[in-house]
């Protein structure tokens, strides 16, 4: 059975402590919010018809059959995007890494298409692609990919060089270097990364549903707008906000683990 010095003991309450409050004011600052908005749409001082309220949110949640599908549809969209992102993102940036004269060539490439507008590359994307899922998942790489690339490849050639040397010294392979001193220092880099990707690969997905879904949440968005349903609308962000803070959360756990045992 472990025991515990005393200033480890407080050292845990407090880090328990710490928790209990970040939780209670998190739950508060959005009970405030959904409480206050719900009184201001009762009282008449805000127009429900333009600011919904969450009354109607739920309403309209509750008793949209189809809800499910479109969330389905768009979650599937995410991943897949987010996936290819993830695991292009990571292969292209070792590739980057392990070819120096490679890197001099593509990169100015990559941050050039990385500039563009993606919206104007959208009809182009419809038209080689085709209206379908396929062309809502390349919209969302080109949004993120790029970016992806340039944020891991800057963390891996930004590796403290004395590592290297010293590994190299003992012989070691460039996939010695790699596995023990390039993945390990660019941990956090590359969590922190896969957080950006998740907002990312969202305003991918819904702004190809906008443009040739005929399902998912974007889509949703769109027609809600078309009719002037702006619960519907407004519901559909809603959803948007809990999928994009359950990514975020299972990934913050991930990154937690993999931060202890690296």
């Amino acid at each position: 059975m472990y025991t515990y010095s005393l200033e480890h003991t407080n050292y845990l309450k407090k880090i328990r402590r710490d928790k209990i409050i970040v939780f209670t004011f998190r739950f508060l600052i959005i009970s405030l919010f959904l409480i206050t908005w719900e009184v201001l749409a009762g009282l008449g001082i805000i127009n429900t018809f333009l600011f919904s309220s969450p009354s109607k949110i739920i309403n309209t949640l509750i008793n949209n059959k189809d809800l499910f599908k479109h969330i389905g549809v768009t979650l599937y969209e995410v991943f897949i995007s987010f996936s290819l992102t993830t695991i292009l993102g990571i292969l292209i940036s070792t590739i980057m890494w392990k070819h120096n004269l490679f890197s001099k060539v593509i990169d100015p490439y990559i941050t050039i298409i990385n500039s563009l507008p993606k919206v104007a590359l959208g009809p182009l994307i419809i038209i080689w692609v085709g209206a379908s899922t396929n062309s809502i998942i390349v919209m969302a790489l080109t949004i993120s990919l790029f970016a992806t690339i340039i944020n891991i490849y800057t963390g891996f050639i930004s590796v403290d060089r004395n590592y290297i040397t010293m590994l190299k010294s003992f012989n070691a392979s460039k996939l010695d270097i790699y596995r023990y001193v390039i993945i390990p220092s660019n941990i956090v880099n590359i969590i922190s990364t896969l957080k950006i990707n998740i907002s990312m690969s969202l305003i991918g997905v819904i702004m190809g549903e906008l443009l040739v879904s005929k399902a998912g949440l974007g889509y949703l968005i769109m027609y809600g707008s078309q009719v002037f349903n702006l619960d519907l609308v407004i519901s559909s962000i809603f959803i948007l906000g809990i999928i994009s803070y359950i990514m975020y959360f299972i990934l913050d756990r991930v990154s937690k683990k993999l931060t202890i045992y690296s």
